[in-house]
């Protein structure tokens, strides 16, 4: 699922809630990439981003953003995590920097999580951490489920793993809005393209309250700016899910992953997600304790924007998580 910020564009688990002052808003700025590439997977090239050094060592850092059709530029303030392990941003093929064909026979989960092994091998890497964020959180858990000798650690942060249960929690949240924006979202449902205003202020307030509940920082207003116009892909989001977070018609509508839950490595897997996320607390948590071992953490007053609208208190969760999974190495 992509967190889409339309101010910009768009047992045996240990539980935590994590806070930090509201202040706190991440990175005064990101840097440039130290190594950019474009990587050959099926279907055409992606661009990979690396800050941090490759050889440290400690383990670095790989993130996958949401979607289906969005970019790294929501991830981009994990890159305070770049001052101890490189981070590596990507965008997946037809999204962001990455070659665009358009082709829908590219739009398959397989390859998607094929693509995150084509970076890890043309960037040498032996070992490394990996993060799923939303519709990334999809690939990271069918990443994970395949047990690569390579993966250090998993984290599962907001994760779409079974459409029928997103679907069910967004409903719940639906009906938990204002009666007349619960009804408008309610009639919209029945619309069929192009809706009317109404229809897109209505899905707009289900954004503002579970999607993305701060505005963009400024160094992400540059950021976006600065590499260009082609950016989140609304005909993948389309094409792979729905019109919006909580209606879902495309080729995902009967995704689950619950399966592959039981195949993870609970010592080795983190699930995490905000207050007030799309993906809800009580459904992440349910989750993580279907993995023995696995640790969740709650981020205070965030909702599915988890760097965006916690930075500060997102990077040190994971700050903390990255250092107990080298100690197990």
């Amino acid at each position: 699922m992509e967190l889409i910020d339309r101010r910009l564009l768009l047992a045996g688990g240990l539980v935590a809630l994590v806070s930090a002052p509201a202040y706190a808003r991440g990175l005064a700025s990101y840097p440039a990439p130290v190594r950019e590439a474009m990587v050959p997977v099926e279907g055409g090239r992606i661009y990979v981003r690396v800050n941090g050094d490759l050889a440290a060592p400690r383990a670095p850092l790989v993130l996958l953003h949401g979607g289906p059709g969005g970019t790294h530029e929501a991830l981009m303030d994990a890159l305070a995590l770049a001052d101890e392990r490189a981070v590596i941003l990507y965008d997946q093929l037809d999204s962001g920097r990455s070659d665009q064909p358009n082709d829908p026979a590219n739009w398959r989960v397989a390859r998607f999580v094929d693509e995150i092994e084509a970076v890890r091998r043309a960037l040498g890497v032996t070992r490394w951490h990996v993060l799923g964020h939303s519709w990334g959180g999809t690939l990271a858990l069918e990443y994970g489920a395949r047990r690569p000798a390579a993966l250090a650690g998993l984290t599962l942060a907001s994760p779409l793993i079974a459409t029928k249960s997103w679907i069910g929690d967004a409903n719940l949240l639906v009906d938990a809005l204002p009666a007349p924006i619960r009804a408008e979202i309610r009639r919209c449902e029945t619309l069929k393209a192009p809706q009317p205003a109404a229809c897109t202020n209505a899905t707009d307030a289900f954004y503002a309250v579970y999607n993305s509940r701060e505005p963009a920082t400024d160094p992400a207003r540059a950021y976006h700016r600065a590499v260009g116009g082609r950016g989140f892909n609304a005909r993948l989001y389309q094409t792979m899910w729905g019109s919006s977070e909580f209606v879902s018609t495309g080729t995902l509508r009967s995704y689950n992953g619950e399966p592959l839950l039981a195949k993870l490595d609970g010592k080795r897997t983190l699930f995490i997600c905000g207050q007030y996320d799309e993906a809800r607390p009580t459904t992440i948590g349910a989750y993580a304790a279907r993995v023995p071992g696995a640790e969740f953490a709650v981020i205070a007053g965030a909702a599915h924007h988890l760097f965006g609208d916690r930075p500060e208190e997102t990077v040190a969760t994971l700050r903390g998580w990255l250092a107990r999974q080298d100690a197990l190495a």
